[in-house]
């Protein structure tokens, strides 16, 4: 008996059937709608060949790359070499550069350095020039260290000076000569030193400081003009000035002396004079008093 009336259907089973078929199908498409980027697939208990391979190929890809970010770039530079030759063939010679035109910043900054840089030179400056520029600023140009090794042959050579050898007292408390470093009798000089400097002549003048040996060695030919501090040119200056106030002082004192030596002398003189007339007077006196007395004595 189905339904309520009593009244049997032939399609009850088909009805059931469909709604069965619509629940299976909504719920496929919740799990379709439900299911995460990032999930993994729902498999039996034992897993497909081809995921089994794909997880093998993951794990072997992270192991290769934690591998890889270990390296530095030598490493990985030469692990990429080795394979690349070991699947295509060839040899390690075609990979090697030629280091025929490599340069340094040293080997950079001789080429482009300048003693002495003028408005002319900075006006086509590139990254090579700029780089010779900027260590040419941070050099010490109040005096120079001398190479005096040629000093027979009349040849000099002068570079500016560094931090350190400012810091250190090299070439002004010590001697500028790069091989000594006498510190005693020390001498200024300053040269006009002419050189040669990409193709063209240039002077420049340039002052030193230098001991009695290496002063003996830049003079060899001819003699520099020696430079004496300001300070000392006026001490002399003022000494000269003294010396000479002193000595018209003397003279003057000397002139005064005389004059009142004389004076003295003439005073003396006078006063010598008074003094044998009053004798001579007194004299006298006595002589005429003795004569009253004996012409008394004869009236007597």
């Amino acid at each position: 008996m189905h339904g309520h009336g009593g009244y049997d259907s032939d399609f009850s089973d088909d009805e059931h059937c469909g709604e069965s078929s619509k629940r299976k199908k909504r719920t496929v498409e919740d799990d379709l709608l439900l299911k995460k980027p990032f999930q993994k697939e729902k498999h039996g208990k034992v897993a497909h060949k081809q995921v089994a391979a794909e997880l093998l190929d993951r794990e072997e890809a992270r192991n290769r790359r934690f591998h890889l970010i270990a390296m530095d770039a030598y490493q990985r530079h030469t692990k990429f070499v080795n394979d690349y030759i070991l699947y295509y063939g060839g040899k390690r010679e075609d990979f090697r550069r030629s280091g025929e035109n490599d340069k340094t910043d040293m080997d950079v900054i001789r080429e482009n350095h300048r003693f002495l840089w003028n408005e002319e030179d900075e006006m086509d400056m590139n990254w090579e020039k700029r780089l010779a520029k900027k260590y040419y600023d941070k050099l010490f140009k109040e005096y120079c260290i001398a190479d005096l090794s040629r000093y027979k042959e009349n040849k000099f050579g002068f570079r500016w000076r560094v931090e350190k050898e400012v810091i250190s007292g090299k070439g002004q408390f010590f001697c500028g000569n790069k091989c000594c470093d006498k510190k005693e009798g020390l001498k200024s000089w300053e040269v006009n030193f002419g050189y040669v400097e990409h193709g063209e002549k240039r002077n420049a003048l340039v002052k030193l400081r230098l001991c009695q040996e290496c002063s003996f060695k830049l003079n060899f030919y001819h003699r520099r003009k020696e430079v004496k501090s300001k300070k000392r040119k006026n001490k002399a200056k003022k000494d000269c000035e003294e010396s000479s106030h002193k000595k018209s002082r003397l003279s003057s004192m000397e002139e005064t002396s005389k004059k009142k030596d004389k004076g003295h002398s003439s005073s003396k003189k006078s006063e010598n004079s008074l003094n044998r007339k009053k004798n001579l007077m007194s004299i006298f006196k006595i002589y005429f008093c003795e004569m009253e007395e004996r012409s008394l004595h004869s009236l007597m």
